[in-house]
This record gives structure tokens, C-alpha cells and sequence, in this order.
């Protein structure tokens, strides 16, 4: 075998089909292209989180359709650029235990070794429901058993409460046909009259389906919609805080839509900003924030939640993402800023 220096070596050198996503923040497909830039470190890692590349690949022959995954956790300098050391103990791991043949069956030995590999990681069990929807989409193959029931559901003719039926696996199928048009209407219009009505048990995982899907302007604004009559309900429970929550969230892949970036200014010119919001903002609709004025607001929330702990995490967190990081560091230098904002930043450094 000759040497091999890259991850998409490896794949390209074993007569593999490939595809790539981003398995961190949320669930993005990742080019080809823009992953060997990543391993050649031409390019820094576009979505870090927590200072790591989280990386799924699902690999396959062309004989047969059934796609095997690595489920990957690369380390990320402070510059957001792959961990050379890492990627090349991985794939000096994954060639020990499976040669050339990275679709073979293994026997035990080889299994321990595979086992052992410390950058394979198990994400939480929503996002591998997401994932594996994805993929199965993606490759034109039939969607699991649970998307009929969520189907029949969400027209309602059963009662909203009857959700019982209702699986993970069959949102997150319904979630990656957002754009498609079933038998009876579009999947976005039957969304769209079923949000009034829907319990949170069937919202939350939802919203945290959606959250990787863009979808059409008429569903962002009854997502839109639908979080501003939440926002209103007074006193604000925990429970309803959990619900805007997820339905920010789940505007995470269309945040850079005009009517959620007015959402997200309006948000941060209000005199006060739950903490849950802000952590949600930053964590999955960090891109409306990609301007200094909306930055410099977002911060200024920030400080007055007298937390230097959650300021320094969500900084740190910030600064990381290529598109955010310069303007970062221009809200660390502009003169308007106020005297907590300086001193949260000094302590930074301390």
C-alpha cells in the first residue's frame, strides 16, 4: 500500500464512494474539496466545537449501496486548523486494522483495534437519527419505517395528542423531506397548519431536527411567528423558555435569512435577554451575528448576566469560528464599548 497522508487518501485509495458532514453544531454536508483543504491545513475548520472537528464519513463500495460510518473527532488548533498528529494516528490506526480494504469484515483482532481507536465518538442519539436520515436521503434509499406514522400524524385527523406512535427516526425522515410534496400537500404546508397545535413532546425533537434543513420562507415565518406568541406568554416558565428555545434552534440552518436576522437584532435591542436565548443564538444561529453591531449588542446581553464563567465560555466559543473570530476581536477594540463589556474582556485574559 503506498503511503497515504490524507483521510480522503485513504477513502480514494481504497475505490470507495464518499460523503462527508459536519456532525458538531449541526448536521452540514462538507465538499470534498473543502475537506482536503482542511487536511492540508489550507483552510481552518469551519465550524469547531469545543475545539474539535467532529466529522462523519459515510463510506461505501459501488457494488454495495449499504454505507459503513466513522463517527470522527479531530483536535483543532487555537487557529482552527486540523491536528496533523491526530489525523495521522487515525488513519496509521484504521491501516493497521484494515489494510487497504476499509469495507472487509473484520475478525476479533482486527475489531479490538477498531474499538480502541480514541478519535471514533457516539453523538448524542438525536443527531445520529438526523444523520442517518440524511444519508439514507441523500443516497436515494427508502426512509425508515417511522415516517409513515409521523405523516398520518401531522395532518391531525388522529388528534394532536395521540403522538404516542410518533418516533425520532420518523421526524427527522419528515425533517430532510421538508421540500417535498407527499400525496396529500407539500411536507412544508402540512408543517405549517399543524405548529399551532403540535405538544412539545413531538416540537422539541422537531425543532431539533430542523435545525439542519433549510426550508421555505412561509416556514421560517410560522417558526417566527410561533416563538414571538411564546416570547409574549408572561411569566415566562420554564417550559416555555425551553420551547423559544428550540424554535430559534430550529432557524439555525436559515439564520441568515433577512426576517430571522430582524428576529435575532430585535431580540438583542430588548433591554434584557434570557441567558437560554443567548447560548442558543451563539450555538446555533451564530452567522445573525456576523456583523459588528449585532455582535456588540449580543455581548453587551452577555455581561449583564453577571456570569464571567458562561461570558468566558461563549467568548472562547465565538472566537473559534473562522466567519465570527475578526469580528470578535473588532468588538474587543471598538471605543463604544461599555465598561462591563472591558472589564468581562480583561478578565478574559487574567
Amino acid at each position: 500500500m503506498d503511503t497515504i497522508d490524507t483521510i480522503s487518501q485513504l477513502l480514494h485509495s481504497s475505490n470507495s464512494q464518499f460523503r462527508l458532514y459536519d456532525i458538531g453544531r449541526k448536521i452540514e454536508k462538507i465538499s470534498k474539496e473543502h475537506f482536503e483543504k482542511i487536511e492540508l491545513n489550507q483552510m481552518p475548520y469551519p465550524t469547531p466545537s469545543q475545539g474539535h472537528a467532529c466529522i462523519a464519513i459515510a463510506f461505501w463500495q459501488k457494488q454495495s449501496p449499504q454505507p459503513f460510518l466513522w463517527l470522527l473527532k479531530l483536535p483543532l488548533d487555537e487557529r482552527g486548523l486540523l491536528n496533523q498528529g491526530a489525523r495521522n494516528h487515525f488513519i496509521a490506526i484504521i491501516v493497521e486494522a484494515l489494510g487497504a480494504d476499509l469495507t472487509q469484515s473484520v475478525n476479533k483482532d482486527q475489531e479490538e483495534l477498531l474499538k480502541n481507536n480514541p478519535y471514533l465518538f457516539t453523538p448524542a442519539q438525536y443527531k445520529l437519527a438526523a444523520l442517518n436520515s440524511k444519508i439514507k436521503f441523500e443516497l436515494k434509499q427508502e426512509p425508515s419505517e417511522y415516517l409513515s406514522p409521523f405523516l398520518s400524524y401531522i395532518t391531525g385527523s388522529n388528534g394532536w395528542d395521540n403522538w404516542q406512535a410518533v418516533g425520532v427516526q420518523g421526524i427527522t425522515d419528515f425533517a430532510v423531506r421538508i421540500r417535498e410534496e407527499t400525496s396529500i400537500e407539500k411536507n412544508s404546508e402540512l408543517l405549517i397548519n399543524a405548529l399551532p397545535y403540535l405538544p412539545s413532546e413531538v416540537l422539541l425533537p422537531l425543532c431539533g431536527a430542523l435545525e439542519n434543513e433549510v426550508f421555505s420562507v412561509d416556514l421560517i415565518n410560522a417558526l417566527l411567528n410561533l416563538f414571538k406568541e411564546k416570547c409574549k406568554l408572561s411569566p415566562t416558565t420554564e417550559t416555555n423558555m425551553q420551547l423559544q428555545q428550540h424554535l430559534l434552534r430550529s432557524l439555525a440552518s436559515n439564520c441568515q435569512h433577512v426576517h430571522v436576522e430582524k428576529l435575532v437584532a430585535e431580540l438583542l435591542q430588548q433591554k434584557h435577554v434570557a441567558s437560554e436565548l443567548l447560548i442558543t443564538i451563539s450555538g446555533r444561529c451564530w452567522l445573525a451575528l456576523a456583523n459588528d453591531e449585532h455582535l456588540m449588542a449580543f455581548f453587551e446581553h452577555l455581561v449583564l448576566s453577571d456570569d464571567q464563567a458562561l461570558f468566558n465560555s461563549i467568548f472562547k466559543d465565538l472566537v473559534s469560528i473562522p466567519a465570527i473570530r475578526p469580528i470578535v476581536f473588532q468588538c474587543m477594540r471598538a471605543p463604544e464599548r461599555s465598561a462591563a463589556l472591558s472589564k468581562a474582556i480583561g478578565q478574559l485574559f487574567n
